[in-house]
């Protein structure tokens, strides 16, 4: 089987070309379908680096100069200034690097080479500097020399590619190509309803002779004062894009034409599958995305990530943890907690974790934090930008406790650090960037994570209660919140509890570690390889893999399920629907379903703030307690500086009112919030709610629905 990677970051055996875990997966899993006897070629950008890459390795320069033109279509709203259309004339060249197996391209153009210390444009680059485009070049280039420059050889290949903001051209390009099979892997979880300019993508489809019918990718035209809440609120969770005037969602577009798509854990597939619990929940399944997601589910897969061999074939006996600890300037006696990742304040949890950490040194000074948030590209060790002012800040004041480093450094420099971390700290938000390469290889040398409790790391069993047998650390509750409190403070409250196990239950600590030790070596990249290449090779069959009725019953799409399904799998969809409180579909299970049974479902869907589906059952009921807990939630009544909104539910952890002009936080605690507002709302009122444990979820409260508070009824699980 021939696989050509195209990513745009893939060397993961050089630090210089590194920029984040992407190169590592990608070098990881094309060195071990090498090894097993695979042709494996990778397309990549030189990224301006191939004087390093001639100093160090045996580097050829391929007969191949493709001079071509890449037509730009701008944005006016975005690129305020520049022309409406722009040609960028290229001399894309090819350089081969034969390593460890793979043939490894490296694409050099005049774009290409753009930002070798970042790789990557910076997002505030976008409407003021034209290096943005790199990515969108790389496409094109890419795609010529995958076309016409790659010797691919009698078979079909398979294509995979990775990041679908890097490599949407390829699978519309590609579909009707009999040579090509193509797989898009997702390592991060960029907002699935991202736009890309509908001309500009119009215009690129042209030069490859490809026809798409972009209108039916589009969404429809959204009406009412939910909706307006959600798309005014959602950009801020990260999770989803603003609506653009001229855009096309560029997931759904590869979604719809790709052989495969192919997700780095189970966690990570049902988070894009649904997106449950999120504040984006309730707006996604209202996008068009939503439907093909759901259409294009028999093509998904969970192909696995993992740690690498070389990382796992360590001892760690030979690293001097004393020796570590001390060459930082950090005392060994003290626990130590570790992060490393790339700087990334919203996506990493910095911001949130620096303010704990800040919290926890201030009461606590016997413990040890290395930090690490690499700014750019390495190689030497030496950065002098600062990526956050506040961050130095922090780490100057605790010097001695706090070691923060700006580099970018080799895995070398990264074990040894590792085996001398007692802890390990990982509080992605957004469920965008997921640590799973870090968090499994810090977890592989015994670290026991302190990370949040998001699907996409399910795997890492932090998230279990501690009791459990199998539990491997600590969490933190998930986050979508760009500046968020609750992280802080959850986070500093299990750091400590972390540093107080570590100090008085040395078993429990030990236990702790073992377990994380043991099942991140259980990641492997060989297990990984094996399943996408068995995946592939049935894919190239035929055969897809499906959608299994608990995965679809689980994401509550009832609808997506045979008719045989609904006997085989009765008790598996009942319990589904029991627990979203779907009345017709438990009913499909269960025909005669009596009044303790409607109060369960009215129980569950109270419990997910589905209010909905609680006004369904309550009327069904005719029960005044259920009525009064549903028209008791929100009470609107006018003070002499406006009106006071108050709103109750027991398991909320907090509440925001988000208006047209803006979003109101309600203070409170114990499940009684309130504000004051400065203006009438004649409208409907709508709430975005973090409930206890985790799940967020929207309500819209009627303007003639607002009555006065009326005591909550008995006999309801809030919990």
């Amino acid at each position: 089987m021939h696989i050509v990677k195209f990513a745009f970051e893939s060397v993961g055996f050089d630090v210089r070309l590194m920029r984040g875990g992407l190169a590592s997966l990608v070098w990881n899993l094309a060195r071990e379908f090498a090894d097993q006897g695979h042709r494996v070629s990778v397309i990549t950008p030189a990224h301006g680096c191939l004087d390093h890459l001639r100093a160090h390795y045996e580097l050829t320069e391929l007969e191949y100069a493709d001079r071509h033109t890449v037509p730009l279509v701008l944005d006016r709203d975005v690129w305020a200034g520049h022309p409406a259309q722009l040609a960028l004339p290229l001399t894309t060249r090819a350089h081969l690097l034969r390593y460890e197996g793979v043939d490894i391209y490296f694409l050099s153009d005049e774009y290409l080479d753009l930002l070798p210390e970042r790789i990557y444009p910076a997002r505030v680059s976008e409407g003021r500097d034209l290096a943005f485009f790199k990515p969108l070049v790389f496409q094109v280039s890419g795609l010529r020399f995958l076309r016409t420059g790659l010797d691919l050889g009698a078979e079909p290949a398979v294509v995979q590619a990775y990041e679908p903001y890097y490599h949407y051209l390829l699978p519309p390009v590609l579909r009707d190509d009999p040579r090509f099979l193509v797989v898009s892997t997702l390592a991060s979880n960029m907002p699935i309803n991202q736009q890309v300019h509908r001309p500009q993508l119009e215009r690129l489809l042209e030069l490859f002779g490809t026809d798409v019918d972009l209108d039916a990718l589009a969404d429809p035209p959204a009406h009412g004062a939910l909706a307006a809440a959600m798309a005014a609120a959602l950009p801020s969770t990260h999770l989803a894009d603003g609506p653009a005037a001229d855009g096309i969602g560029y997931f759904a577009l590869i979604a719809s034409t790709c052989d495969l798509l192919d997700f780095l854990t189970p966690g990570q597939l049902d988070f894009y599958s649904a997106f449950g619990d999120t504040p984006f929940e309730r707006a996604f399944q209202d996008l068009t995305v939503a439907r093909i997601v759901r259409r294009s589910a028999a093509r998904q897969f969970v192909g696995g990530c993992a740690v690498p061999d070389g990382w796992l074939a360590r001892d760690p006996a030979e690293v001097d943890r004393a020796e570590v600890l001390t060459g930082l300037g950090l005392d060994p006696a003290k626990p130590t907690f570790y992060h490393v990742a790339r700087f990334s304040v919203h996506h990493k949890g910095q911001t949130e974790l620096f303010r704990a950490i800040d919290a926890v040194l201030a009461d606590d000074p016997d413990v040890n934090f290395v930090v690490r948030c690499a700014v750019a590209a390495g190689g030497d060790g030496v950065v002098s930008a600062v990526g956050d002012p506040y961050f130095q800040e922090v780490a100057d004041r605790h010097a001695g406790r706090l070691r923060l480093e700006w580099a970018m450094v080799g895995e070398d420099v990264l074990y040894r650090e590792a085996v001398a971390a007692d802890f390990c700290l990982f509080p992605s938000k957004f469920e965008l960037d997921s640590f799973l390469i870090a968090q499994g290889q810090l977890m592989a040398c015994g670290a026991v994570p302190v990370g949040t409790a998001q699907e996409v790391t399910t795997h890492y069993r932090h998230q279990l209660p501690r009791e459990h047998p199998d539990a491997t650390g600590f969490a933190v509750p998930r986050s979508f919140t760009e500046d968020d409190p609750l992280l802080a403070g959850a986070l500093a409250e299990r750091i400590r509890e972390a540093a107080r196990i570590h100090r008085e239950d040395p078993a429990e600590y030990t236990r702790l570690s073992d377990n994380s030790r043991a099942l991140a070596r259980r990641f492997t990249w060989r297990k990984a390889a094996t399943t996408r290449l068995a995946t592939f090779a049935a894919a190239a069959a035929g055969v897809l893999p499906g959608l299994t009725p608990e995965r679809a019953a689980g994401y509550g799409w009832f609808e997506e399920l045979a008719d045989t399904d609904w006997v085989t799998h009765r008790r598996e969809i009942a319990e589904a629907a029991l627990a979203r409180g779907d009345l017709a579909a438990y009913r499909r299970c269960v025909p005669s379903v009596d009044r303790d049974g409607l109060r369960r479902l009215f129980g569950a869907a109270y419990a997910r703030a589905d209010f909905a589906r609680c006004a369904e059952l309550a009327d069904l009921l005719d029960d005044p307690d259920l009525t009064a807990v549903l028209d008791g939630r929100c009470l609107v009544e006018p003070t002499d500086a406006g009106p006071r909104i108050e709103y109750r539910l027991p398991h909320a952890d907090s509440v925001l009112l988000v208006l047209p002009s803006g979003e109101h936080r309600l203070t409170g605690a114990d499940g009684t919030f309130a504000t004051v507002l400065a203006q009438e709302v004649p409208g409907p009122l709508v709430f975005l709610l973090r409930l206890r444990g985790g799940r967020c979820a929207w309500d819209e409260v009627p303007a003639g629905a607002r009555r006065p508070v009326t005591p909550v009824g008995a006999g309801l699980e809030r919990d």
